[in-house]
């Protein structure tokens, strides 16, 4: 899932540039988990690399890519047609069709990669969309997200600032820097700039994420009807340590 200037099509483009297949040692952890699974709903799942890479793999079942930014859709749908791609979220379902309102049932994966998951800042919404998750899982599914550990301080690599350049469209450099701007509580927020040769500016947004420890995390499964099945403190599935960046968490109906 992605902060709202990725739904404009030139910033989407760049999407994959900046997070290649290589780059997030998850694709390989949620790619072994969607080959496992006959029906899929990849939440937030913004260009759908790991469902197209799914499809490239031999993957004949149902995928769907949920994300509310078309543009972000648009660059999946290019490269595959064999997946259902809907603009939309959990609570509401897909916006291009109002009546249907949100999943309900036979999904056997419901994943957020990328730390989807961390983008429900507040209590009321996170259980909203636990329970969506929980409807659109058929019997035996399994819902698996992954969080940034609160202990790690993570945000801490966003202070002063973290640069990456990359080769994007046409050859042509590519700049995004990320810069943290508040801690409070359980949410920090920060913005990113992002830069591409032969553009007049920058464009800049502003995310805010929530850090929520494993006690709290299991509070909310718990209220949705969802209980903890595995949980790893990395994508090699080693259990979580005092150390642990991550936490990894796979979860079925209770």
């Amino acid at each position: 899932m992605v902060d709202r200037h990725f739904f404009e099509p030139d910033l989407a483009d760049l999407y994959d540039y900046f997070h290649p297949w290589d780059s997030s040692p998850q694709n390989d952890f949620y790619l072994d988990l969607v080959l496992g699974s006959p029906a899929v709903l990849d939440v937030g799942c913004g260009t759908g690399l790991i469902l197209r890479t799914a499809r490239e793999r031999g993957h004949t079942g149902r995928l769907v890519g949920l994300d509310p930014a078309g543009a972000m859709l648009a660059v999946g749908r290019r490269d595959r047609g064999d997946i259902a791609w809907v603009r939309g979220d959990l609570l509401r379902g897909p916006y291009d069709e109002p009546g249907r309102g949100p999943f309900a049932g036979g999904f056997d994966l419901v994943m957020m990669s990328g730390h989807a998951f961390q983008v429900f800042t507040s209590d009321e919404e996170l259980r909203a969309v636990l329970a969506a998750v929980r409807r659109a899982l058929a019997p035996g599914g399994r819902f698996v997200f992954e969080t940034r550990d609160p202990a790690a301080r993570g945000w801490r690599a966003w202070d002063p600032e973290r640069v990456r350049t990359v080769r994007g469209p046409g050859g042509r450099r590519a700049t995004s820097v990320h810069r943290l701007r508040e801690v409070r509580g359980d949410l920090v927020t920060f913005t990113s700039d992002y830069v591409l040769e032969g553009w007049a500016e920058p464009v800049v947004s502003r995310s805010t994420l929530r850090f929520l420890d494993a006690a709290a995390l299991d509070g909310f499964l718990a209220g949705a009807g969802l209980a903890v099945q595995e949980r790893y403190g990395d994508w090699d599935r080693t259990p979580p340590t005092a150390t642990s960046t991550e936490i990894i968490t796979v979860a079925g109906p209770a």
